[in-house]
């Protein structure tokens, strides 16, 4: 089995290794020493600043969304929801379900959001942001420095979803202002899924979770930061997803983050520089190294995801409901190469020649 898919992605030797041991018992010293690392260097990786907060949820990304909604904001907030594919949706869910106001920017699929679209919402009240600032259902990335500029210029706190771009993309929480930084462990960390992480400003947790009871038991962010601050979790935590991510993050940090990136980009850029003569083409958006999204101008895109999986043991992504037939998106993330890359595109085409 070969993956090309948005999560869970080719994994590596390494993690299979830690992954075939007995899980130990996890109320011990040495679990939180295990746990204090991983805060300490997705911290860094993450450009977090010293009074950030790191929370380990087990759950998917999803309930990582729905956990800093719940605990960051409530009915005296009026948030804005980038809209641009099923995940930016998500974020418009979870407000109108827990009665969080809030105003939606509907980016069509196709077109770019831009700076117009944005600061059409310029000094109207709002007091927070919510993006996924790679809408992976779609693989545009968003201009993160714009946002940020926004959110800077109306005193906004800025909710970034990095789940598909974290360590795929440059990222910054310092430099971008960013309030709540969420991912999870099936993407760039080519872990099992399972595991997602919300890492908070200080900004946010003094002003909007210190100390505030939340409408929720497993997800009180107070109770995981006062856990956290003993390298433990209020709950279960996901055991062997925590000693998998400590090895992650130290192969990550041994190598650089700079290279890290380095590599996804390169991986990515090779990918699209490879789909002449395929009959494929790419969106006008800018795109996250995370993920290519390809067009099928003959609306068999959901037969060549069928045709890879049961004749090749290949898996790409494949869209949902009007896009099921003329988009599939190319995961980058994991353990990829240049390699893969030219096996991927001959499959391509052999399957489109059929």
């Amino acid at each position: 089995m070969k993956l090309f898919t948005l999560g869970p992605v080719e994994m590596y030797d390494r993690t299979f290794e830690i992954a075939k041991k007995q899980v130990p018992y996890f109320r011990t010293p040495e679990f939180s020493e295990v746990v204090l690392e991983c805060e300490r260097l997705l911290k860094k990786l993450a450009g977090a600043r010293e009074d950030d907060k790191v929370v380990f949820l087990t759950c998917s990304g999803t309930g990582a969304m729905e956990a800093t909604v719940l605990n960051c904001f409530g009915e005296n907030d009026k948030l804005l929801v980038i809209d641009g594919g099923s995940f930016g949706h998500r974020f418009a869910q979870i407000c109108e379900i827990h009665g969080v106001e809030h105003d939606v920017i509907k980016v069509p699929y196709g077109k770019a959001l831009t700076r117009e679209q944005v600061w059409e919402h310029d000094g109207k009240g709002y007091t927070g942001l919510l993006v996924n600032i790679d809408e992976t259902s779609t693989g545009q990335l968003y201009d993160i420095n714009m946002l940020s500029e926004f959110c800077k210029r109306n005193g906004m706190l800025f909710v970034v979803d990095a789940i598909s771009s974290f360590l795929a993309d440059p990222i910054d929480m310092k430099a971008h202002g960013i309030d709540a930084l969420i991912f999870s462990s099936q993407k760039s960390l080519a872990l099992a899924p399972g595991l997602s992480i919300v890492i908070l400003s200080g900004r946010m947790y003094t002003e909007r979770v210190e100390g505030k009871k939340a409408k929720t038991m497993y997800f009180d962010f107070n109770s995981h930061i006062e856990n956290g601050k003993r390298g433990q979790t209020p709950f279960t935590p996901a055991v062997r997803l925590i000693y998998e991510l400590q090895d992650m993050l130290r192969y990550v940090d041994e190598m650089g983050l700079e290279a890290k990136l380095a590599h996804m980009k390169k991986v990515a850029e090779d990918f699209r520089s490879r789909l002449d003569g395929t009959g494929l083409t790419l969106p006008d958006y800018p795109l996250s190294n995370a993920v290519t999204p390809l067009y099928f101008p003959d609306g068999n895109a959901y037969e060549v995801y069928e045709t890879l999986k049961k004749e090749y043991d290949v898996f790409v992504t494949p869209n949902g409901g009007d896009l099921a037939k003329t988009v599939i998106r190319v995961g980058h993330l994991g353990n990829h190469t240049v390699e893969d890359n030219i096996m991927l595109i001959e499959l391509f085409k052999k399957v489109l020649d059929k």
